[in-house]
């Protein structure tokens, strides 16, 4: 490139440079900016360097400048404070549907939104532990073409993937692509799922978004708007347990009183709740019964039980029975 090109770029570089080498903590004079600015084939006058400030707060760029006898100047406030960016890459890292390859394209991003000093403060915190991540790593366009199809009013296809007891993944229903109406994208116990239409069972469906491959749109209208015309995302979230669906019941718990946020997080404040003395309360809550749902019950203990209905609390005592007499059969 040209000297008399980059001369035209000198505003862009003198930003850049602020924003990279610069916060509230981290200065540079008149005299560092021009030899930053040199480093980058940019000749600049000190007397320039004021004119250019001028003209990036103009832009409205915040910078600071403690004046003096070699003025010193600083970008304090950001798009994203270093709080706000640190809380983004424990998301990031945290998140079970973002591989690791995409977890740290996606932190470095998040580090260039600050300066490289802040910067080192994020890189201390970025390990990516041996937590489960998936392998998939076309979500993000399996979300993005999700967005689109519901956007376009239009069906998708896709193959959907299970593992195998070898670590595959393997295609469901022989290699088969599935063909749904998609009507909503769900974030639910650390992984996307995507909540559908399939008309050829006449059911409202969730699929996770990582375990689906080749996806693509179909031309075709969606279908389902009056199963989903009534359809309460909200409620269908908190009554079903790890996205295992079953029959919705209202079901009756007895439980201690200490219990009572744990209940309220779980189920929401808009359901019955009452105290039955000082130590107990009753609950009146919507559930999808299955395994899931009877397994919360279990990590709470003695604290918490059913009182109806009656087919649910003695399915739940079945399923209670059942697992004892596994592990009483396995341990003889």
């Amino acid at each position: 490139m040209a000297k008399s090109e980059k001369q035209k770029l000198k505003l862009l570089a003198l930003r850049d440079i602020l924003m990279e080498k610069t916060d509230a903590d981290h200065t540079l004079s008149t005299t560092q900016l021009v030899a930053e600015l040199e480093k980058l084939g940019i000749h600049a006058e000190r007397k320039s360097i004021y004119t250019d400030i001028l003209a990036l707060e103009e832009y409205g760029i915040d910078i600071h400048t403690e004046r003096g006898r070699s003025n010193q100047y600083s970008i304090e406030y950001r798009e994203f404070e270093l709080a706000e960016l640190k809380m983004l890459v424990d998301v990031v890292q945290s998140a079970r549907f973002i591989t690791e390859k995409k977890s740290r394209e996606l932190i470095s991003k998040l580090e260039h939104q600050a300066s490289i000093y802040e910067a080192k403060q994020l890189s201390r915190n970025v390990i990516i532990t041996n937590r489960s991540k998936t392998s998939n790593e076309n979500i993000f366009y399996n979300v993005d073409s999700i967005h689109h199809a519901l956007a376009s009013d239009c069906q998708i296809q896709f193959y959907y993937y299970e593992w195998t007891v070898e670590k595959k993944l393997a295609p469901r229903k022989n290699g088969k692509p599935y063909q749904v109406s998609p009507w909503a994208l769900i974030w639910d116990n650390e992984n996307y799922y995507l909540l559908a239409y399939d008309a050829e069972a006449n059911l409202i469906k969730h699929y996770r978004v990582d375990k689906m491959k080749k996806l693509t749109e179909i031309p075709q209208k969606r279908l389902g708007q009056e199963a989903f015309a009534n359809f309460d995302l909200a409620s269908f979230q908190k009554a079903t347990f790890g996205m295992f669906a079953g029959e919705e019941v209202m079901v009756t718990l007895l439980a201690k009183r200490s219990l009572t946020g744990v209940i309220l997080d779980r189920f929401g404040t808009a359901i019955t709740l009452r105290a039955l003395d000082d130590t107990t309360i009753e609950a009146r809550v919507p559930v999808k019964i299955s395994n899931q749902f009877y397994g919360w019950l279990a990590g709470l203990g003695t604290a918490i039980s059913i009182l109806g209905p009656e087919n649910v609390k003695n399915a739940y005592l079945s399923h209670l029975a059942t697992i004892l007499k596994q592990a009483i059969s396995t341990d003889t």
